[in-house]
Parts: structure tokens; sequence; C-alpha cells
């Protein structure tokens, strides 16, 4: 299902939009911009204009994936570069779903803060699982039924949906809170058989 398993068969698309934007700026002033631009996103989402947070969401998702794209282009990425953008990448999830919390969702059977706190939960400890795993047992581990990229394709199709029906992205809600935890749970057991 990840789209991490993927990843060549979007190596050529990948390098004409580094070379696209390339041009205009460094893979750090994109990694900025697309944090800058889910920081208005979650503006947005706090007074609930979902169609703008949609477009900005979506626009900062796109310059998250421009900045791996450039430095590859430019032959520029380095250590610092992708430490820079994984930091990035947290608070670019975490804004948005803390946001979320704030907003006056309908309830599904528990209130949709619980659902969005349990889906932040669950983002930020597949994150750590991995790093701990790196860093305690000298292991890279990946996959799991879902990853960073399909998390924020569906945030996305919430928020859109949330314009119709603000209870559309409650159910998403449930669902990344869900899917988001087995994904840590799978990413455990990885790394602690492979251990073994």
């Amino acid at each position: 299902m990840t789209l991490y398993k993927r990843r060549k068969k979007f190596s050529g698309f990948s390098a004409s939009v580094g070379k696209a934007f390339g041009r205009f700026g460094s893979a750090n002033a994109y990694t900025v911009l697309a944090l800058l631009a889910a920081f208005i996103a979650a503006y947005f989402l706090l007074v609930q204009n979902f169609i703008c947070a949609a477009v900005f969401f979506a626009a900062g998702a796109f310059l998250d994936a421009v900045d791996g794209a450039v430095a590859r282009y430019r032959k520029s990425a380095s250590a610092r570069g992708a430490y820079f953008d994984t930091v990035s990448d947290r608070y670019m999830e975490g804004i948005i779903a803390l946001v979320i919390l704030l907003v006056p969702l309908p309830p599904f059977y528990l209130p949709s803060y619980f659902w969005a706190a349990l889906y932040l939960f669950g983002s930020m400890t597949v994150t750590y699982v991995k790093a701990a795993a790196k860093e305690k047992l000298n292991r890279e581990i990946s996959g799991g039924l879902l990853e960073r990229p399909e998390r924020m394709i569906i945030v996305f199709i919430g928020i859109l949906l949330a314009y119709f029906n603000a209870a559309y992205l409650t159910y998403v809600l449930v669902l990344l809170a869900v899917l988001a935890n087995i994904t840590a749970l799978q990413r455990i057991r990885i790394a602690v058989k492979e251990r073994l």
C-alpha cells in the first residue's frame, strides 16, 4: 500500500521537478516555503475555511516533495539538509493535527479531539519507532500500512471533504488514528523481528 515501495516509478518525474524548480531556489528554501504553507493551511483550518486550508496544505505537501528533488538535481543533498527536512515534516504534520484538535467537529462515538490526538500520537510514534530502531538497534526500518505520504494524501482528502460536511473530516481522523497506530505496531514488530 505504501508509496515508499513505488518510489522508483516516480524517479523520472522527480528529476523533471528538480530540474524545473532547481533554477529558482535551494532545497532548504523550498523546505521553508513548505513549512510556511502548512502554517497558513493551519490558520485556515482554525477559521474553518476548508477550501483555502486544502489548497495551502496541498501546496505545502508539493513543496515538501520539491525540496528533495531540487537537492538531487543540484547535487546539494547533505545530512544537514535531510535533518532539516525531517524536522520540518514533523512540524508540518504536527501543526495540522494540533489545529484539528481545536476545530469543533462532529463526534464519532468519541469526541473528534480524541481521534485527532490519537492520530497525532500514532504519526509521531511511527517516526519515533524508526528513529529508535536506528539509534538503539542500528537498524534502518521503513514500510508499514500508512507512511507519511499516504497520511498526507488522506489528510488532504479529509480537509477537502470537510467543505461539504465537517463530519467527513471526523471519519478521516478515525481512519488515520487507527491506521497510524497499526503502522507503528508494524514497525515495532519489524524492528524486533530483524533484531532477533
